[in-house]
Protein backbone atom coordinates (compact mmCIF):
# COMPACT_ATOMS: atom_id res chain seq x y z
CA UNK A 1 0.00 0.00 0.00
CA UNK A 2 1.19 3.52 -0.81
CA UNK A 3 1.75 5.84 2.13
CA UNK A 4 2.09 9.61 2.09
CA UNK A 5 4.31 10.73 4.95
CA UNK A 6 4.64 14.38 5.96
CA UNK A 7 7.77 15.26 7.92
CA UNK A 8 8.21 18.69 9.48
CA UNK A 9 11.92 19.35 10.07
CA UNK A 10 14.23 22.15 11.14
CA UNK A 11 15.48 23.93 8.02
CA UNK A 12 19.19 23.22 8.26
CA UNK A 13 21.89 21.75 6.06
CA UNK A 14 22.00 17.97 5.82
CA UNK A 15 18.45 17.21 6.98
CA UNK A 16 17.29 15.89 3.61
CA UNK A 17 20.43 13.78 3.39
CA UNK A 18 19.69 12.22 6.79
CA UNK A 19 16.12 11.40 5.83
CA UNK A 20 17.17 9.92 2.48
CA UNK A 21 19.99 8.02 4.21
CA UNK A 22 17.51 6.48 6.63
CA UNK A 23 15.55 5.04 3.69
CA UNK A 24 18.55 3.81 1.72
CA UNK A 25 20.26 2.24 4.75
CA UNK A 26 17.21 0.12 5.48
CA UNK A 27 16.39 -0.71 1.87
CA UNK A 28 13.12 1.24 1.81
CA UNK A 29 12.08 2.70 -1.54
CA UNK A 30 10.96 6.30 -1.95
CA UNK A 31 8.50 6.73 -4.83
CA UNK A 32 8.52 10.53 -4.64
CA UNK A 33 10.06 13.19 -2.45
CA UNK A 34 9.37 16.91 -2.23
CA UNK A 35 10.75 19.46 0.20
CA UNK A 36 10.34 23.20 0.68
CA UNK A 37 10.60 25.79 3.44
CA UNK A 38 7.45 26.51 5.44
CA UNK A 39 6.39 29.92 6.76
CA UNK A 40 9.35 32.04 7.84
CA UNK A 41 11.83 29.44 6.59
CA UNK A 42 12.91 28.10 9.99
CA UNK A 43 11.23 24.79 9.18
CA UNK A 44 10.74 22.72 6.04
CA UNK A 45 8.14 20.14 5.11
CA UNK A 46 9.26 16.94 3.46
CA UNK A 47 6.48 14.99 1.76
CA UNK A 48 7.45 11.51 0.71
CA UNK A 49 5.54 8.65 -0.84
CA UNK A 50 6.61 5.11 -0.10
CA UNK A 51 5.07 1.66 -0.22
CA UNK A 52 4.93 -1.00 2.44
CA UNK A 53 2.78 -2.99 4.79
CA UNK A 54 1.91 -2.01 8.36
CA UNK A 55 5.12 -3.15 10.11
CA UNK A 56 7.40 -1.53 7.51
CA UNK A 57 5.58 1.81 7.68
CA UNK A 58 5.57 1.67 11.48
CA UNK A 59 9.35 1.13 11.40
CA UNK A 60 9.81 4.05 8.99
CA UNK A 61 7.76 6.36 11.23
CA UNK A 62 9.71 5.33 14.35
CA UNK A 63 13.06 5.84 12.62
CA UNK A 64 12.02 9.26 11.28
CA UNK A 65 10.90 10.36 14.74
CA UNK A 66 14.37 9.48 16.12
CA UNK A 67 16.17 11.91 13.82
CA UNK A 68 17.22 15.03 15.74
CA UNK A 69 16.08 17.74 13.29
CA UNK A 70 12.61 16.13 12.91
CA UNK A 71 9.81 18.05 14.61
CA UNK A 72 6.75 16.04 13.54
CA UNK A 73 6.00 12.95 11.43
CA UNK A 74 2.50 12.24 10.11
CA UNK A 75 1.25 9.38 7.94
CA UNK A 76 -1.49 11.08 5.92
CA UNK A 77 -2.62 7.94 4.09
CA UNK A 78 -5.36 6.88 6.50
CA UNK A 79 -6.68 10.33 7.36
CA UNK A 80 -8.47 12.99 5.33
CA UNK A 81 -5.92 14.97 3.34
CA UNK A 82 -5.49 16.99 0.19
CA UNK A 83 -2.72 15.86 -2.16
CA UNK A 84 -1.54 17.27 -5.46
CA UNK A 85 1.15 16.78 -8.08
CA UNK A 86 2.32 19.11 -10.83
CA UNK A 87 3.07 18.16 -14.44
CA UNK A 88 4.70 20.44 -17.00
CA UNK A 89 4.49 18.95 -20.48
CA UNK A 90 5.73 20.37 -23.79
CA UNK A 91 3.48 19.31 -26.66
CA UNK A 92 4.46 19.82 -30.28
CA UNK A 93 1.83 21.58 -32.38
CA UNK A 94 1.10 21.85 -36.08
CA UNK A 95 3.26 24.90 -36.88
CA UNK A 96 6.38 22.97 -36.01
CA UNK A 97 5.03 19.53 -36.90
CA UNK A 98 2.14 19.58 -39.37
CA UNK A 99 2.00 15.77 -39.43
CA UNK A 100 0.89 15.83 -35.78
CA UNK A 101 -1.64 18.64 -36.16
CA UNK A 102 -4.20 19.35 -33.52
CA UNK A 103 -3.28 22.60 -31.78
CA UNK A 104 -6.97 23.23 -31.15
CA UNK A 105 -7.47 19.63 -30.01
CA UNK A 106 -4.59 20.04 -27.52
CA UNK A 107 -6.22 23.24 -26.23
CA UNK A 108 -9.48 21.31 -25.80
CA UNK A 109 -7.68 18.70 -23.69
CA UNK A 110 -6.15 21.50 -21.61
CA UNK A 111 -9.65 22.84 -20.95
CA UNK A 112 -11.11 19.43 -20.07
CA UNK A 113 -8.42 18.84 -17.42
CA UNK A 114 -8.63 22.41 -16.06
CA UNK A 115 -4.97 22.78 -16.96
CA UNK A 116 -3.39 25.90 -18.38
CA UNK A 117 -0.96 26.87 -21.10
CA UNK A 118 2.07 28.55 -19.49
CA UNK A 119 4.14 29.03 -22.67
CA UNK A 120 3.33 29.07 -26.36
CA UNK A 121 5.48 29.17 -29.48
CA UNK A 122 4.46 28.53 -33.08
CA UNK A 123 5.61 24.92 -32.77
CA UNK A 124 4.83 23.98 -29.17
CA UNK A 125 2.78 24.55 -26.04
CA UNK A 126 3.93 24.05 -22.46
CA UNK A 127 1.01 22.92 -20.33
CA UNK A 128 0.73 22.95 -16.54
CA UNK A 129 -1.52 20.31 -15.00
CA UNK A 130 -2.12 19.92 -11.26
CA UNK A 131 -4.09 17.27 -9.43
CA UNK A 132 -3.98 13.64 -8.45
CA UNK A 133 -1.53 11.21 -10.04
CA UNK A 134 -4.46 9.59 -11.89
CA UNK A 135 -5.51 12.94 -13.37
CA UNK A 136 -1.97 13.68 -14.56
CA UNK A 137 -1.63 10.20 -16.06
CA UNK A 138 -4.95 10.55 -17.92
CA UNK A 139 -4.06 13.97 -19.29
CA UNK A 140 -0.63 12.80 -20.41
CA UNK A 141 -2.15 9.76 -22.15
CA UNK A 142 -4.43 12.06 -24.19
CA UNK A 143 -1.58 14.44 -25.05
CA UNK A 144 0.95 11.79 -26.15
CA UNK A 145 -0.53 11.26 -29.64
CA UNK A 146 0.07 14.95 -30.41
CA UNK A 147 3.80 14.69 -29.70
CA UNK A 148 5.17 15.10 -26.19
CA UNK A 149 8.61 16.66 -26.65
CA UNK A 150 9.49 16.87 -22.96
CA UNK A 151 7.93 16.68 -19.53
CA UNK A 152 8.72 17.04 -15.85
CA UNK A 153 6.63 15.97 -12.89
CA UNK A 154 6.85 16.76 -9.20
CA UNK A 155 6.28 14.33 -6.43
CA UNK A 156 3.14 14.55 -4.38
CA UNK A 157 2.62 17.27 -1.79
CA UNK A 158 -0.10 16.85 0.80
CA UNK A 159 -1.63 18.42 3.89
CA UNK A 160 -4.06 17.03 6.47
CA UNK A 161 -7.61 18.37 6.13
CA UNK A 162 -9.36 20.30 8.86
CA UNK A 163 -7.88 21.98 11.91
CA UNK A 164 -5.35 19.21 12.59
CA UNK A 165 -1.74 20.42 12.47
Amino acid sequence: MRHIISVLVENEAGVLSRVAGLFSARGFNVESLTVAPVGTGETSRITLVTAGDGPIIEQILKQLNKLVPVIQVTDLSDSPHVGRELLLVKVLTEAGHPERGGRQEVLNIVQIFQARVVDATPGSLIIEVTGSADKLDACLALLEPYGVADMVRTGQVALARGSRK
